[in-house]
């Protein structure tokens, strides 16, 4: 089909065909995407997604990490409407705010841990970490500590996929690309016990693994470190709840020698772990926390970059802030995520996930692994898990990358209508917060029919 061809695609082979002739995908091989042709997705309700063949899909990662109220919510769809009516955009650059956008702020400022009065918005969650880098060099320059540059992340760790952003995280694929990460962003190894713990107690790893950030310190001379920057639960990495003990001494350590913490939310915000932000989980008090995804349940982009009032009141000192998007802070984004938060409210939606099926999805998931004998562990906390595959289980040996296991589970288990995610030789969920038990159970049987599958092609 040309890219003249009039009709308006209807069929599945139609929107492919338009798809291969103009869209170019994220985070995709374009050519094997071409030869393979798109999933169209057409339409969805509560943690389902139907595509153009008219399959009805379990939605296993609620979009991408973000869709927390579930699909369809009116509620939000009202709020855009009534905002789109009333004023559809103003900018925030000349002296100026929408209502909107200060009652979001206000709003934040009661949900966010102790201390984090002050916003900044922006679009996205990989703005909110270029606003951080900008920031924070820009506090210790106002601090009178201008060498105070690098920042600290990890291994594995996912900040967003612009150029500041990519050099924050540990993703070597994305770092290949174009040659980064950039000057000034250094990193440490991820801690997960089941592969690097060996015989040591969780404890005991806990400890070692936060030692790392001492160990990186003293190598670059405190002195010229800025930041250390993590998520509370590493995400798209393959879901790493941290080490017991492993947070407070991180904490410990960035005290020490006064460098900030910056706890990634953008995942983990909102209610995925239980509490509405992953650092009340976790006990962690940040300097600044950038959150985005479940802000708006995705409904609109927005993000933000919370900040400590310690934080603030020294960049309060220096003057003009030379930094700032177009769409910071868009009124539309700002009250569908007003009336996003004030619906999970209203539904006690953070209960849910923390008291029901939260508890639920993870006594689901170990009896899966003491039966399963390709599951060697299952971690995660809230309703965000990984789902470990391994060739042998008492050994702890996990499949290569040549063997392609998780991505032939992936595949059929969204042939059995479900959608997870492969994460190196992981399976990863985030299913909808609003998601049921009935739900879930539904969601393991699908999840359990893809690894017997996959199980049964390595003949085990």
């Amino acid at each position: 089909m040309s890219s003249n061809a009039s009709p308006v695609p209807g069929t599945t082979r139609e929107w492919q065909e338009l798809d291969r002739a103009h869209h170019v995908h994220p985070f995709n091989d374009p050519k094997a995407l071409a030869s393979k042709g798109v999933r169209v997705i057409t339409r969805a309700e509560g943690v389902y997604v139907w595509d153009s063949d008219g399959n009805r899909i379990l939605d296993g990662m609620a979009g991408l990490w973000c869709v927390n109220v579930g699909y369809g919510r009116r509620e939000l769809i009202d709020a855009a409407t009534r905002q789109m009516e009333t004023l559809p955009y103003y900018n925030t650059f000349f002296q100026s705010a929408v209502p909107v956008q200060i009652e979001l702020a206000r709003k934040l400022s009661q949900l966010t841990p102790r201390g984090l009065n002050h916003f900044f918005y922006a679009n996205s969650g990989s703005e909110a970490n270029d606003t951080v880098v900008r920031l924070v060099r820009h506090y210790w320059k106002v601090a009178g500590k201008p060498d105070k540059r690098t920042f600290i992340g990890r291994t594995l760790g996912y900040h967003g996929s612009t150029l500041a952003a990519v050099s924050l995280g540990g993703m070597a694929p994305m770092r290949a690309m174009d040659g980064i990460p950039l000057p000034g962003f250094e990193h440490i190894e991820h801690p997960h016990w089941y592969t690097q713990g060996g015989n040591s107690t969780p404890e005991d790893f806990g400890r070692e693994a936060a030692g790392r950030l001492e160990t990186k310190i003293l190598e670059l001379g405190a002195d010229k470190v800025a930041a250390f920057i993590g998520e509370p639960v590493q995400g798209a990495g393959g879901i790493f709840e941290p080490p017991p003990g492993y947070w407070a001494q991180i904490q410990r350590i960035c005290r020490k020698y006064d460098v900030l913490l910056v706890a990634d939310e953008v995942i983990c915000g909102f209610g995925r772990t239980g509490q509405w932000f992953g650092s009340q989980t976790y006990d962690i008090a940040p300097d600044l926390m950038p959150m985005a995804k479940g802000l708006s349940s995705g409904y609109m982009p927005i993000s933000a970059v919370a900040m400590s009032d310690d934080f603030f009141r020294v960049i309060n000192e220096g003057g003009a802030l030379a930094h700032g998007y177009t769409y910071s802070g868009h009124p539309v984004a700002c009250a569908v995520a007003l009336a996003n938060i004030e619906l999970m409210q209203r539904e006690h939606i953070v209960e849910h996930v923390r008291e029901d099926v939260g508890p639920y999805l993870r006594l689901r998931l170990d009896e899966l692994a003491r039966s399963h004998p390709i599951v060697g562990e299952i971690r995660g906390a809230g309703l965000m898990a990984a789902i470990q595959l391994v060739k042998d289980k008492p050994g702890r040996v996990l499949f290569t990358e040549q063997d392609e296991a998780s991505v032939r589970c992936r595949d059929a288990c969204i042939q059995g209508g479900l959608i997870m995610r492969a994460v190196e030789q992981s399976m990863v969920l985030s299913p909808p917060l609003v998601i049921t038990r009935a739900e879930i159970d539904e969601l393991m049987d699908k999840v359990r029919a893809g690894l017997d599958l996959t199980a049964q092609h390595f003949g085990l």
